[in-house]
């Protein structure tokens, strides 16, 4: 007995709808999962990074020094703004060329057990012959609807074939 399904297309097996440069307009927000800090984040970005400063994996440095614990690295905090973690790269998965520029404005300290709720909005689109830059703003608050991190994103995009 076959399990053969003749009339399943993989083709047609999309997360979300192809766009093109030409598709998006600013404001367009992207809301990215949120997120609890734990201890595995801190290991995992520990393990990448390389860093070892006290600071940011000996809990009672922190509190020798009035942490209320652990502090985020603010790499560690900027990796939350990935546009991975939303439906974007499906949208333009054959129209993204490049990640080209990400930058982040580190607001207040993020510890251990936060939870964070990151968000892209689009903010600019530089229009190029064949292609086209968009700019995305980067937002991430905290549990308290406090703003931890500000930024920037800018990808470069195909526009839509001829």
């Amino acid at each position: 007995m076959s399990h053969v399904d003749p009339t399943f297309d993989a083709s047609a097996h999309v997360v979300a709808p192809q766009r093109w440069f030409e598709d998006f307009q600013i404001g367009e927000r992207y809301l990215l999962p949120s997120r609890t800090v734990t201890d595995a984040n801190f290991a995992a970005f520990q393990t990448v990074s390389a860093d070892n400063h006290p600071i940011h994996y000996d809990v009672e440095f922190c509190r020798a020094h009035g942490l209320p614990g652990l502090l985020a690295h603010g790499l560690q905090v900027a990796c939350f703004t990935a546009a991975g973690a939303g439906r974007f790269p499906h949208e333009v998965s054959d129209a993204l060329i490049a990640f080209l520029e990400q930058s982040s404005k580190f607001l207040r300290m993020v510890v251990m057990g936060d939870t964070l709720y990151p968000a892209l909005e689009i903010a600019e689109l530089i229009p190029q012959r064949t292609t086209g830059v968009m700019v995305m703003n980067t937002t991430i608050h905290n549990q308290k609807r406090e703003l931890v991190l500000t930024g920037m994103h800018r990808y470069l995009l195909r526009r839509r074939p001829s």
